[in-house]
């Protein structure tokens, strides 16, 4: 290739670099609830739209919604009151609380915007104050607004790895590092998920020690064969309980 089309490319690649970085720059905002600073790409109101849309597609993923009303209205119950005694109540989020069929995979997850979810599997095995836990960590995970800043994360190594790969052929490595830097951040998202669990549990005067017991039920479900952390977006649940621990200190559960 000849010298004059390298300096083409390094100039477009150097170009596509210095685009995303402006844009993260002016993606910057500081989360009014937890404040940390953040990078964002969306408001809330989308983010509320995306958990919507999304929701009726990842119940039926999990065998669609538990038959018992029941067990969804204890649910519901629980999870309202983490958020009317917690700063959730005053976020514009629409928090919804679904209790799904699947009874195989021990989990709970939360869409953008507030949606939660909690399968069969797990709940069948937690008391009250756990069951709080568990949801209080979700909504934390909304608060924290983790699913909208890995978007944003994700967009920027794109972007990065596109100018990386046109400038210098390095859009492997820098890709590499992406998704080590997104696995990272996944961590950090869990650990202040559970820190905002145990307040919230605090705040609707549950046990939080129970937040730990939760740990070693999903170490229990993880099995032996568990992935190492390094390779995992959550943290052990070894070094979770220790983080717990602190928390509960700090806010003096």
């Amino acid at each position: 290739m000849k010298r004059g089309s390298w300096k083409i490319r390094i100039f477009i690649g150097l170009a596509i670099v210095g685009f995303a970085l402006i844009q993260r720059c002016n993606n910057k905002e500081e989360n009014p609830y937890t404040g940390r600073v953040q990078n964002i790409n969306m408001t809330s109101e989308q983010e509320i739209a995306i958990g919507l849309q999304s929701a009726p597609e990842i119940a039926q993923q999990h065998g669609g919604l538990y038959p018992d009303e029941r067990l969804q209205s204890f649910v519901d119950y629980i999870g309202k009151k983490l958020v009317d005694n917690s700063i959730a109540r005053e976020t514009p989020y629409k928090y919804d609380f679904h209790l799904l069929a699947d009874d195989q995979t021990i989990n709970a997850f939360a869409l953008p915007g507030g949606q939660v979810f909690i399968t069969y599997a797990l709940f069948s095995q937690l008391n009250e104050a756990q069951l709080a836990g568990v949801l209080g960590h979700e909504i934390g995970h909304v608060i924290g607004r983790h699913s909208a800043e890995r978007i944003a994360d994700s967009q920027f190594w794109q972007t990065v790895t596109m100018g990386a790969t046109v400038g210098a052929d390095a859009g492997g490595i820098v890709s590499s590092i992406g998704q080590n830097t997104l696995l990272t951040n996944g961590r950090g998202d869990e650990l202040e998920s559970d820190d905002l669990g145990v307040l919230f549990m605090i705040n609707s005067h549950y046990d939080p020690n129970e937040m730990i017991e939760v740990m070693k039920i999903l170490k229990a479900a993880a099995g032996p064969n568990r992935v190492p952390e390094f390779q995992s977006t959550h943290p052990d649940p070894e070094n979770r309980i220790e983080k717990i621990r602190e928390a509960i200190a700090k806010y003096g559960g």
